[in-house]
């Protein structure tokens, strides 16, 4: 055992074990089930099934994160991007981080069952299983699609909050998981251009590698479109009212703005920042979402009523 694995299997490692968890893509995560939470009722969330889900959705996402961590550490050690995460550094060792990830997802399972319900339990367990195995270790490396085919169970956060509300499905949470669903693909292949070199050379077939930049490009732009139509649809199904259109139809317009730019400025910085406002676009829609959600309650209080 190296002096760096005896010293990360002390308390002080916590910042390691931390960043197994991909705090920052949790936090996001985290969000979107907040506000499923929140779409879900016209009143207040009960604050016991509010905190015990939010917290049983993070560890599960916490929990798949890590076993990435694990399954891709080779990967990790060549690519600039990810090289400095704690398994490539050797400040962790791959049993003590799988045994976090088993510990942390069983708590998950635990809270979510006791104290929420088993629906959004069982949701969110594939939802682990969806990234941390069928796309992580299979899809990732079979397909060019991965991230298309993966990309339901980054979609589900949504969903699972709305079940930990309701204890069922409810279809305008499934419009929520279908944004989501849409976005991911031009999020992840403006990130893909952008570090093409970096999953060639880890051996990762993504579309800029299997099928060229410029087809790339083209499918990021289809992509964006039907992310545009998507986002429509919670006005149209009475879902959300005119200040959620106007808003989403501002940043689906800068969103095609970029994805449009690509198609004729080539440069790598140019999917780099695209990329960074896809991540921006998709947390500024969800405040929207809630903002709208609760519009008619705060016209209410300023008018007294």
């Amino acid at each position: 055992m190296t002096d760096a694995t005896i010293r990360a299997s002390g308390f002080h490692a916590w910042r390691e074990y931390l960043a197994l968890c991909k705090p920052r893509v949790v936090m996001l995560i985290v969000f979107t089930a907040i506000v499923g939470m929140l779409l879900a009722t016209p009143d207040a969330v009960p604050l016991e099934i509010f905190f015990f889900a939010t917290l049983g959705i993070a560890l599960a996402a916490g929990s798949a994160a890590a076993i990435n961590h694990v399954a891709e550490f080779r990967i990790d050690a060549l690519m600039q991007r990810t090289e400095n995460r704690p398994l490539p550094q050797g400040e962790l060792a791959r049993s003590h981080a799988l045994m976090f990830a088993l510990i942390i997802g069983a708590l998950a399972m635990y809270l979510l069952i006791v104290f929420v319900n088993v629906l959004t339990a069982v949701l969110t367990f594939a939802s682990l299983i969806g990234y941390a195995v069928i796309y992580t270790m299979f899809l990732k490396h079979a397909t060019p699609q991965n991230i298309v085919i993966g990309g339901a169970a980054g979609a589900a956060p949504p969903v699972l909050g709305w079940t930990a509300v309701t204890g069922s499905v409810d279809p305008h949470s499934l419009l929520l998981f279908l944004i989501i669903f849409a976005w991911t693909p031009p999020h992840f292949w403006a990130l893909a251009i952008y570090r093409r070199e970096e999953y060639a050379k880890a051996r990762v077939p993504m579309l800029p590698i299997t099928h060229g930049v410029d087809f790339t490009r083209v499918q990021i732009l289809l992509y964006t479109i039907v992310l545009t139509i998507a986002t429509v649809l919670p006005y149209v199904t009475y879902m959300c009212g005119t200040f959620y259109l106007i808003s989403a139809l501002i940043l689906d317009a800068i969103f095609l703005y970029y994805v449009i730019r690509m198609m004729f400025d080539h440069r790598d910085e140019l999917a780099k920042k695209t990329f960074t406002y896809s991540i921006i676009y998709l947390t500024l829609l969800f405040i929207v979402l809630f903002i709208d959600h609760y519009l008619p309650h705060l016209t209410d209080l300023v008018h007294g009523t």
